[in-house]
């Protein structure tokens, strides 16, 4: 489980930065004392235009930053006074894969199973379920920096599951791949339901929402302003689509100031 309650972030901001965005402000403030709860055995949508707060936030839960203000809580764990069990007990996927060019994949996946310390026979049925899952097996002992984009994605994905975490977390994992290895990706987000984890996912594209999530929330400039249920999202939409509807709640939602 998931719960962030009154949840805030304040970045500082230096003189040139102040320039650049034309105000006087010495700090702005990237998310605004948001709450919200994801649960087990559910999806949770994060859903926003551009620079409304979505990466920040899941980075605070993922504990990359730490919240100015508000409290979050992991798997039971608090985000800031047990870092290390959150951190032991979650999956972040981003788009930036990150990988080290020269290793192979079964030498990342081997080192992150190291490092959660995932026993060996452990290791080989979590990797082969992974793998088969993800069609990895006939790329697995090539050097990643020889691999296409959407292979090093599998490869970004499998280093996140392969110590079968009880929270995930997907920053736009489909951002920019081709379609058989974002279906790939959708397919292990509905296995991860099927398992039981908290699956919490941020997106642009509707038809992912439409497909995969149980539970959404809409930021906008920080400000949470939508959460409810998919079905009930479906159930009060006064547009044609959902992209339209989308779209009209962050039009009227009246937020104008982010700082």
């Amino acid at each position: 489980m998931i719960q962030v309650e009154n949840l805030t972030k304040s970045f500082s901001l230096s003189r040139q930065q102040r320039k650049e965005l034309g105000t006087d402000a010495k700090s702005i403030t990237a998310v605004n004392g948001i709450s919200f709860t994801c649960q087990p055995g559910r999806i949770y949508s994060l859903l926003g235009p551009n620079g409304a707060g979505k990466t920040t936030t899941l980075r605070m839960i993922a504990t990359i930053l730490k919240p100015t203000g508000g409290t979050i809580r992991v798997a039971g764990h608090d985000v800031v006074e047990a870092g290390e069990k959150v951190r032991s007990s979650i999956g972040f996927l981003t788009g930036s894969t990150g990988l080290y060019q020269r290793l192979t994949p079964n030498e990342v996946i081997k080192y992150f199973a190291d490092l959660y310390g995932v026993d060996k026979i452990t290791f080989e049925q979590r990797k082969d379920e992974l793998y088969t899952l993800l069609d990895m097996h006939d790329f697995a002992k090539k050097r990643i920096g020889q691999l296409s984009t959407g292979m090093k994605q599998k490869v970004s994905i499998t280093r996140t599951m392969i110590h079968n975490p009880d929270v995930v977390i997907f920053d736009e994992p489909t951002s920019g791949l081709d379609v058989i290895t974002a279906e790939n990706i959708i397919n292990l987000i509905r296995q991860c339901k099927v398992d039981g984890k908290t699956v919490i996912f941020s997106s642009h594209i509707m038809t992912e929402v439409d497909l995969l999530c149980d539970d959404l929330a809409i930021i906008h400039k920080g400000n949470l302003i939508h959460s409810s249920t998919m079905q009930e999202f479906r159930d009060q939409m006064k547009s044609d689509s959902l992209t339209q509807e989308f779209i009209r709640i962050v039009n009227d939602s009246g937020v104008t100031v982010n700082s």
